[in-house]
């Protein structure tokens, strides 16, 4: 963590750890009005919004450090149980290095396209090609000579929505050289996509 204190409502969050798609946190608040200083609890959030819950209070910081251990162990077990899935279906979920896509430059618009983070961005969990796959939707940073660098996608396997900057890009992934997997779950996608507007046009 930086310097800059991050808090749980009255909390000072002293620890944390990130683990898939939740933070599991330590808070400490030794003026609480309640005689709970400490506090263990799960932090979540997407590009606008963040969110603590599943808040636990004590005055035995031992008990609140086991629940945190606990609750690691259970995010780990939970992160690499959803992360095996993509081996069960066959996929070949080695990194995409930028051998295996189209570099992209200052001139490229990328709206629209398939592009590829690079792993280095992405936490260690999460350094392998489903999750760095994702189809570009939008952004300052998608269009050609812009001053903005923020880059909107969805993640091809999973559809989850994500931010990034232009230079997280490690390159576009060109319909030639896209895996079965990604042409599939492109499809899955863009049909998702169109159903989604066809329900928001009728309900004009």
């Amino acid at each position: 963590m930086n310097d800059e204190k991050h808090m749980a409502g009255d909390y000072e969050i002293i620890q944390a750890v990130h683990i898939g798609d939740r933070e599991i946190v330590i808070g400490q608040n030794e003026a609480d009005e309640n005689g709970l200083p400490y506090m263990v609890g799960y932090y979540e959030s997407n590009a606008i919004l963040g969110r603590y819950y599943d808040v636990i209070g004590s005055d035995d910081f031992l008990e609140i450090m086991e629940l945190y251990g606990q609750r690691i162990m259970e995010q780990s077990q939970k992160t690499r149980a959803e992360l095996s899935t993509p081996k069960i279906q066959g996929i070949d979920n080695a990194p995409i290095t930028a051998e295996g896509c189209t570099p992209i430059s200052y001139d490229d618009d990328l709206n629209g396209k398939v592009i590829v983070i690079k792993p280095e961005v992405l936490r260690p969990e999460y350094r392998r090609a489903t999750s760095q796959v994702k189809l570009c939707t939008g952004g300052f940073g998608a269009s050609p000579h812009s001053r903005g660098t923020a880059v909107y996608c969805t993640e091809v396997y999973s559809g989850r929505q994500a931010r990034f900057e232009r230079q997280d890009i490690l390159g576009v992934l060109e319909p030639e050289n896209q895996p079965k997997w990604v042409q599939h779950f492109l499809l899955v996608l863009r049909q998702t996509e169109k159903q989604k507007q066809a329900v928001d046009k009728g309900a004009r």
